[in-house]
Parts: structure tokens; C-alpha cells; sequence
């Protein structure tokens, strides 16, 4: 169709909807002559269906009446003119009058051009980067220099980090696969958050310009407080926000160590004490490409930190890179009351770097029983139950729904969350953005490395 006609009515009395078509059909026969006609009209797809929409007042019919026309421009304003001269429905007077004759073409036109912009957009953000296709295209066919296992911690590096004169010190093995990727071999990884920096890193960066390169999140972060308060480094370079080493390519790589940073200006923005760095100048790009004998390089630090990982109070001590445990306590002597139920209690302690461990707390968080039984039932069920600190259940949630829900939580309402998934780091985040305290889930993800000391986390099977 081509055309909408909108038209208004009033009728003195109450029809309904068919006798006011009938009217219509009626009134208009043989007033233009059999061209318009309506119901031969109507069998020649000329005109579409009559719509009316009614409405009673008191004793009055008022309502709308659509006709879309398959006519041309002037035959439809006709058209449209005609139906004004009905003046009756049944025994009662009738007032019609139109409103608009809208072009649907112009409606569809619009719609095309919208979505015409759309698409155009979607396909300029699928334009590939011309420079990155280039560097592919030029590379040498040469085979790909395989990770090392250095010194006696067995470290992933690349195999001129001997003989380079500058260390770049990144987090992971992928890290060190990513920057070699991009010509970077003389590169080592930490093997992962750790409280002490490996002795095989200290003594190979003896005499040598270091560079700590790490992610751009708040394991990033922690992983310079941990390695500038153990180690001397010259200069640290951080991926860009929210993006990880290992996720770089060449372009962001070069871009990162071309801003990198004196250790010690590093060192007064995260507030490390002791640092045993060598004060440098500020670096500018000619002194971040000396610095690295083939390209700038980077360092990716761990989500998890030796500084905030939580660890439980078992039967004996546990070190202090345990993964959170939480221990059932065995039932108390015949002094005990029988009618207490028994209690599960969870210690989290924060591992500080040694000129801090003074400071650490300790706190401790007790799980009843029936919660215990919530989490038997809750697996497989994919789901989550909120609690707020008297253990009282505030909801349940679906987990796949679990992470929006909890942005929108007001702070300090749940005091814990258990929950049939994944601990991702995420979840950490806002849950100690939020005031959640403890989180319990049926495992704990790869990338949940990055733990803050005041959101303790563990797994179904740590309180079995």
C-alpha cells in the first residue's frame, strides 16, 4: 500500500463496527462511478481493509476509520474526500472527517535510511587494521622462537634474557608467548601473583635495566606494590585499562612502554614502603626505545596478589599461598551445651608484604548449619542465595543474572553470597565494591587472581 487515509467519526446514537463499513460502502456506491467503487476496489487490491476503532459517549459512537489505498495521489485524496459525504449510520446522523492521508513510502524510506546507517557502521567496524596486515604480510617466514624454562625456578622467558641488557619481567606464561610474538625475547614471567619474587628473577636482574610491565587492572596494581618493595626496577608500564598483556597487539604493546614510568614516581602513586629502586629520570620514547634492544616491552600483572589472598584457619597452619579453606570443627566436649548447632568458621587473613605484616588482621566469619545444607541442595541448580549478617535469606537469583543484580545491590545490604558457578574476578570487584563480605561458589575461575583482602571466597568443597 501506498497511502493511510485517517479519518475521525460521530455518530448521535450506538452502532457498532459493521454498520459503520456498511454505511461507508452503502453511501459511496455509484457516487464516482464504478472506478471507485469500493468493493471492486477492495477485489482489485486497490484499497485495503476498513479498520475502525469505536468508542462509546453517553449516546454517541465516536471512533478512527483507516483505510490504506493502493491508488495513486490524487485518486486517494478523492477517495478520501468521498468518505466525507457520508452523513448517516442506520437511523442516526453521522459527522466524518479526515485527518491525514500519510505516504507509507515515506514511513518505509526513513526505516531504510536508519538501518542503511546502521549496517554502514557495522562494516567500518569490521575494517581491518591495514598496518597490522602489513607487518603479517612482511614478517619473516621464520620459525616462531619457542618459551625456555629459566633457571631454577623454571620460569617461562625468552631465550635472550642471558645476554640482553634489559629484563622485562611480565606475569604469565602467555604473556611471555604474546610479547615474543611481537619480536620481544628478552622477557621472563613471575609464574604467576606470588608473595616473594622468585630468586631466579632477583639474580638475573642484577645489572641490568629492568622494566615491569603489567596489566591494566587492580592485579596490575598489586603486582607493583609486591615486586617494587623486593626488587630494584627501573622503569613500570601498565596495559591500558582494563586490558591484560597477554590481549595486546604489537601497536598497543610499542604504545604502553613508549609511557612508561620511573619506578620511584610508580612507587609514590601506589604508596610502596621500602622501595629499593634506583631513582631514574622521567622517560621519554627515545630513552623507552633504547631501553629494549628489539622492541619495547611489557609485563602483565597477575590477577592475584600475595598481599590479598585470603587464607583460611584449618587444624594446622596453612601457607600463605593456600587457597581460601574452611574447616568443619569437630563436636565440642560433654561441657558443651548439646542444643547449639554446630558452627563452620572461616579465618581471613591478608598476606602483606614482610615490612607490613605487622598490620595484618584477622577476622573471622561463621557459616550455620542449615546454610551448609542450602549449599547441598544448591548444586546443579544454578542459582544464588543472598544473606544479609544474621544469616537470615534476603533472595535467590538466577547465576547467570547474578553479576547485574549485584551492581544494582545498595552497599552493606548482603553480607554474603553463595552460589551454584564460577568466583570470577568481576564478581569480586563489585562484591567488594558492595560490602559483600563472603562469596561461595562451586569453583573458582582462572582469572579470579586478583583478591582483595575484605571479600573472603572459597568452594563447595572447602566446606565439605
Amino acid at each position: 500500500m501506498k497511502y493511510l487515509i485517517k479519518a475521525s467519526f460521530e455518530i448521535d446514537g450506538r452502532v457498532e463496527k459493521h454498520d459503520i463499513i456498511g454505511a461507508i460502502f452503502g453511501q459511496t456506491e455509484g457516487l464516482l462511478g464504478s472506478e471507485f467503487n469500493l468493493e471492486e476496489l477492495q477485489n482489485k487490491d486497490k484499497i485495503g481493509r476498513v479498520h475502525v476503532d469505536l468508542k462509546y459517549q453517553g449516546t454517541k459512537t465516536t471512533g478512527k476509520i483507516q483505510i490504506p489505498s493502493n491508488l495513486d495521489r490524487v485518486e486517494t485524496t478523492i477517495l478520501a474526500a468521498m468518505i466525507e459525504t457520508v452523513d448517516k449510520v442506520g437511523p442516526y446522523a453521522a459527522r466524518i472527517a479526515v485527518e491525514t492521508i500519510e505516504d507509507l513510502r515515506a514511513e518505509k524510506l526513513k526505516w531504510i535510511v536508519q538501518r542503511a546507517r546502521e549496517l554502514l557502521q557495522a562494516v567500518k567496524e569490521q575494517e581491518p587494521d591495514i598496518k597490522e596486515i602489513i607487518r603479517q604480510v612482511t614478517q619473516k617466514a621464520e620459525t616462531p622462537v619457542r618459551v625456555i624454562e629459566y633457571g631454577e625456578d623454571r620460569l617461562p622467558a625468552g631465550p635472550d634474557v642471558e645476554k640482553s641488557d634489559t629484563l622485562i619481567v611480565v606475569e604469565g606464561r602467555a604473556d611471555v608467548i604474546n610479547l615474543m610474538r611481537y619480536g620481544y625475547t628478552n622477557v621472563i614471567a613471575l609464574g604467576g601473583a606470588k608473595e616473594k619474587v622468585p630468586n631466579t628473577i632477583l639474580n638475573l636482574a642484577k645489572n641490568k635495566k629492568v622494566i615491569l610491565f603489567v596489566d591494566g587492572d587492580r592485579g596490575g596494581e598489586m603486582i607493583i606494590r609486591t615486586v617494587l618493595s623486593q626488587m630494584k626496577v627501573d622503569y613500570v608500564a601498565r596495559a591500558p585499562k582494563g586490558m591484560e598483556v597477554e590481549q595486546l597487539t604489537g601497536k598497543e604493546i610499542a604504545r604502553a612502554l613508549a609511557q612508561m614510568v620511573p619506578a620511584s614516581e610508580a612507587a609514590k602513586q601506589y604508596n610502596v614502603k621500602e622501595l629499593e629502586v634506583t631513582q631514574q629520570p622521567e622517560a621519554t620514547e627515545v630513552q623507552a626505545a633504547q631501553a629494549v634492544e628489539q622492541q619495547p616491552q611489557t609485563v602483565e600483572a597477575p590477577t592475584t596478589s600475595a598481599e590479598a589472598q585470603p587464607a583460611v584457619e584449618a587444624a594446622q597452619p596453612t601457607s600463605a599461598s593456600a587457597p581460601a579453606k574452611a574447616v568443619q570443627p569437630q563436636p565440642a566436649a560433654e561441657t558443651q551445651p548439646t542444643e547449639a548447632p554446630p558452627q563452620v568458621e572461616a579465618t581471613a587473613a591478608q598476606q602483606l608484604p614482610q615490612h607490613a605484616q605487622a598490620e595484618a588482621q584477622v577476622s573471622t566469619i561463621v557459616v550455620p548449619r542449615q546454610v551448609l545444607d542450602v549449599i547441598k541442595d544448591l548444586k546443579g541448580t544454578l542459582e544464588a542465595v543472598a544473606y544479609d549478617r544474621s544469616w537470615t535469606e534476603i533472595t535467590r537469583v538466577k547465576v547467570k543474572d547474578l553479576y547485574q543484580w549485584m551492581q544494582q545491590l545498595e552497599p552493606n545490604k548482603v553480607y554474603a553470597v553463595i552460589f551454584d558457578g564460577i568466583i570470577t574476578q568481576r564478581l569480586l570487584d563489585v562484591a567488594s565494591e558492595k560490602g559483600v563480605a563472603l562469596l561461595i561458589g562451586a569453583r573458582i575461575g582462572s582469572k579470579a587472581t586478583s583478591r582483595k583482602g575484605d571479600v573472603v571466597f572459597m568452594t563447595f568443597s572447602d566446606l565439605s
